[in-house]
């Protein structure tokens, strides 16, 4: 071979090489606790910690033991359950989540948590491989989960926590939040025939079968509403005649009572007395 052809063979292979694509670094969980995957640059984008304090969610004592004992059992390795939280909305789902796993996180320094967007659980395969691979301990948070595209994003969803032939990553704890137990859209059966719109009705059912604990957050009655509005008014030192006709008249105009419901008129009494909240 000639001094111009091999000149000619190295040129090509430098332009090959400048067209491959150059190898991802490996993410970093470094410096932050919680993170959000953005799944089309495969990015880890850090997150400041959650600053609700778990005992500021009142009313739901119930949810929170049993939340906490699951997650407990994931981040010393014990046998745990994926982990459903369904009901009606704003009865502090999301905020269970995370605020447990904030008291959780500063026992056990290799517990992450990454949210995931609810538009991208067909991404959640690969993500679940990539996450197989790391020492950390991951929970996996997915709020407002429901298949609006139907039984594709279901069977990556079941795809993700069975794991395929390797099993589901021991590594990864999945939980979801979402106002229907069996995670359907209301609207599931339009513009379907009636064998498919079975077939997609019992794929997405079926999902919901994956998650070993569903945890049920039921509508908050008046005298639990009350409760959580008295406790949050002692825990800030709000004073105020009449508190229990204001916070249910608050209630009234909102058309609903729930632990949501009831910080924000203990957010708008703080604001009238000039009191700062801490969250």
């Amino acid at each position: 071979m000639d001094d111009a052809t091999t000149a000619y063979l190295a040129r090509i292979a430098d332009a090959l090489e400048r067209l491959a694509p150059t190898a991802s670094a490996p993410p970093s969980f470094d410096g932050a606790r919680l993170f959000r995957h953005e799944p089309n640059g495969g990015n880890f984008v850090p997150a400041p910690d959650y600053p609700m304090p778990l005992d500021l969610l009142i009313g739901v004592e119930r949810q929170k033991d049993r939340f906490v004992e699951n997650l407990r059992r994931f981040a010393v390795g014990l046998p745990s359950n994926h982990v459903l939280l369904w009901g009606v909305r704003g009865t502090g789902k999301s905020s269970l989540t995370k605020s447990a796993f904030m008291v959780l996180a500063a026992e056990y320094p290799d517990l992450k948590l990454v949210e995931v967007d609810r538009d991208e659980v067909t991404a959640l395969p690969p993500l679940f491989d990539l996450l197989r691979a790391r020492s950390e301990r991951f929970v996996v948070l997915c709020d407002d989960l429901s298949f609006e595209d139907g039984a594709e994003a279901a069977k990556a969803l079941k795809s993700a926590l069975e794991g395929g032939v390797a099993g589901p990553p021991e590594n990864v704890l999945f939980v979801a939040t979402s106002n229907r137990r069996h995670l359907m859209p209301r609207d599931h059966t339009e513009n379907q025939g009636a064998i498919a719109s079975a077939e997609n009705a019992e794929e997405e059912m079926s999902v919901s079968d994956r998650f070993g604990l569903w945890i049920g957050f039921p509508p908050m009655d008046q005298a639990t509403y009350l409760a959580a509005i008295q406790g949050y008014a002692a825990r800030f030192g709000l004073q105020v005649e009449n508190l229990d006709r204001r916070a249910l008249q608050w209630s009234q105009l909102r058309g609903a009572r729930s632990g949501r419901v009831a910080y924000q008129f203990i957010r708008d009494l703080a604001g009238e007395l000039g009191v700062n909240l801490p969250v």
